[in-house]
């Protein structure tokens, strides 16, 4: 898909809970690396605090991104909070590998929860990630995810 149709229809509604997902630019498995990862890791809070807004469950992939995302306020909106994490991480983890250039795609997707939407089952979907991708045999073994609801 292109930035521009990924864009279409976009709204950032306050209070709102946002099912988010952005990929490692030619999906190269950067975050294999146990450093490289957490250092995309350490930067979650900051961007919660810096944005006023709340992962609330999330899982770092060796070549992409998926996180259940809470706006809290008006100040936030869906391209600024995933630019800022996207941005950030990118300069820590070019400086870390002594390169430039992209890190991560241009676009990110993103589908609004509904009320009847089943958080639990969303957070567990997302957390089992790794399982599916037969990294680990057990979610505990896989460090780089977090989540309210587990």
């Amino acid at each position: 898909m292109s930035w521009n149709d990924l864009r279409k229809g976009r709204y950032s509604e306050p209070n709102r809970e946002y099912f988010i997902t952005f990929n490692i630019f030619d999906r190269i498995p950067y975050f294999s690396d146990f450093y490289t990862a957490s250092l995309f890791c350490e930067l979650i809070e900051t961007n919660q605090n810096r944005n006023n807004c709340k992962w609330l469950t999330w899982v770092l992939m060796p070549d992409h991104f998926h996180g259940l995302l809470e706006l809290k306020s008006n100040s936030s909106t869906l391209p600024r909070i995933v630019g800022d994490l996207k941005g950030a991480s990118a300069f820590k983890i070019n400086k870390h590998l002594n390169k430039n250039g992209n890190l991560w795609q241009p676009s990110f997707h993103d589908h609004a929860l509904r009320a009847e939407d089943d958080r639990l089952h969303i957070a567990r979907y997302i957390v089992a990630n790794p399982l599916r991708k037969k990294l680990v045999n057990s979610i505990k073994d896989y460090p780089y995810w977090d989540s309210i609801y587990l």
